[in-house]
């Protein structure tokens, strides 16, 4: 008996969405312009999105670092959003979204995954990430693949 799902394959893309290296990871510097301000990462970005709370969504988006805005994401005495698990992955869509829009080389590192299954490789994350067992939801390799798939009907389309 497998411990792993049967749509699990030896061909699947596993990335880590934090590692700062990795142009498809949340982390990755490649800043971008999204509802008036600009984000240095997808993390500042995604981490600003769950408050409602102004001055303390700009201080998310300064943080230094991705870890750091992550950390100032998870403070939860600070005005999270009523609809959060509602928006989150749209929000998440959002700003990969616009940071491949905004990076050609970005979209084309997505789009030369293929068809490739692209899981999110988070032993503790089992909402974004695949988990330990690796029956997670991962929904950033969802969103990842979701994106990808925006890209090529828009580049079929000759869409720019």
């Amino acid at each position: 008996m497998s411990l792993f799902p049967a749509d699990s394959g030896e061909n699947d893309l596993f990335i880590s969405r934090s590692d700062p290296e990795n142009p498809l990871g949340t982390y990755a510097a490649f800043s971008f312009e999204l509802e008036g301000k600009v984000w240095p990462t997808v993390e500042h970005y995604f981490q600003c999105m769950k408050f409602t709370d102004a001055t303390w969504q700009e201080k998310v988006r300064a943080a230094a670092t991705p870890a750091q805005a992550r950390k100032l994401g998870r403070k939860r005495g600070k005005g999270l959003r009523k609809d959060w698990k509602q928006v989150r992955e749209t929000v998440m869509t959002r700003g990969i979204y616009v940071r491949c829009r905004t990076y050609s080389n970005l979209a084309e590192a997505l789009l030369d995954t293929g068809d490739q299954k692209i899981v999110e490789n988070s032993n503790f994350d089992y909402f974004w990430g695949c988990g330990r067992d690796r029956r997670g939801n991962n929904r950033y390799g969802h969103v990842l693949m979701n994106v990808r798939a925006k890209l090529r009907e828009e580049q079929e389309s000759g869409a720019n």
